[in-house]
């Protein structure tokens, strides 16, 4: 049998379901900081993101220990699916109609760019400069290309793991971020921002 340091996500999670909690806590380590990240980017609120991030993790215990569960290798996308249909029913039950709805203070602090930085000081001032251009920029976007280009690029999804995430199909998530691009580059250009 392996270690479970050794197993791979979807492994730790079968051990779980047979009985193995210390599986559930190495799967739980791996996997918070992006699904927390991912969360706190959709709803904006750290009090909300708590809430849900709790409710996710509650109903995948809860498919899990159902046997619920069929490991596909795609363990984090299948997460990424139970929160972001945890945000969908709050929403719908605060009677919002969008998944994101952008604030006043709302400027994607929450990320941070210095996992870019690299080279000298003047590197590190183009890429931190180009990093919050960016960001701003994909603020301005309307939350179904924001969620997109988030999912793609932050988390590191690719368009079938999107699409399988947020319910869409893949044509649509491809739509969506050849929207955001090109809204991208029209900002860009309008505020004449070197990319």
């Amino acid at each position: 049998m392996k270690n479970l340091k050794e197993m791979t996500n979807e492994q730790l999670a079968i051990a779980y379901a047979n009985g193995d909690n210390k599986a559930f806590d190495l799967l739980l380590t791996r996997t918070q900081g992006k699904l927390y990240q991912y969360i706190l980017f959709v709803v904006r609120d750290r009090a909300m993101a708590d809430d849900v991030f709790q409710d996710t993790f509650v109903k995948a215990i809860t498919k899990i220990r159902n046997g619920n569960y069929q490991p596909n290798g795609k363990f984090n996308a299948w997460l990424i699916r139970i929160a972001h249909n945890v945000v969908m029913d709050m929403y719908r039950d605060l009677r919002f109609e969008k998944i994101v709805e952008p604030t006043v203070d709302n400027d994607l602090s929450n990320l941070s760019g210095n996992d870019f930085l690299d080279g000298n000081i003047e590197n590190q001032y183009i890429t931190e400069q180009n990093f919050r251009d960016a960001r701003a920029l994909m603020e301005a976007l309307p939350a179904s290309q924001r969620e997109i280009v988030y999912m793609r690029f932050y988390q590191q999804m690719s368009f079938k793991e999107i699409a399988e995430a947020t319910g869409i199909s893949i044509n649509t998530c491809l739509g969506r971020m050849r929207y955001a691009v090109h809204n991208m580059r029209r900002m860009a250009n309008q505020y004449k921002l070197a990319m």
